[in-house]
């Protein structure tokens, strides 16, 4: 399969609040818009798009019709600890304040409004004796 675009569709109860929070915190800007589905595109190069639907909408089978629950939205940066701080200043929910894994991530992770979790992330150096360690080497 050739794809021409992917991107996570989160359904929510509250579609211009999420999408809001996702223009504000983010820097997301609309290529879509109506009162039940947001189509956001991340201002940066590349396709980082996001959409959000209100989650009672006809167009979702039946039994799928419930708020997205259990997503993690992994977003790569420059600076996460820039940014955490810009979060933070800008009143954002810190699920999990910044810190540095031994894998090699340096990461804060918030929630939007839905409880959604955005994790906000810097590749770093992984501790060495943790890369040994996995392997397999003395």
């Amino acid at each position: 399969m050739k794809f021409n675009s992917l991107f996570p569709l989160l359904q929510v109860a509250d579609v211009a609040r999420t999408a809001q929070f996702y223009r504000d915190a983010f820097g997301f800007t609309p290529v879509f818009e109506s009162d039940w589905y947001v189509h956001l595109k991340g201002d940066s190069a590349g396709l980082f798009e996001l959409a959000v639907i209100d989650y009672r909408h006809d167009s979702i089978p039946e039994h799928g019709r419930v708020p997205s629950a259990g997503v993690i939205l992994s977003f790569y940066v420059d600076d996460a600890a820039a940014e955490a701080k810009r979060l933070e200043h800008a009143g954002v929910a810190i699920a999990q304040p910044l810190r540095d894994e031994v894998f090699g991530q340096r990461h804060v992770i918030v929630a939007d409004p839905n409880g959604v979790l955005i994790d906000v992330i810097t590749p770093i150096e992984p501790d060495a004796d943790w890369l040994k360690a996995q392997i397999g080497q003395p």
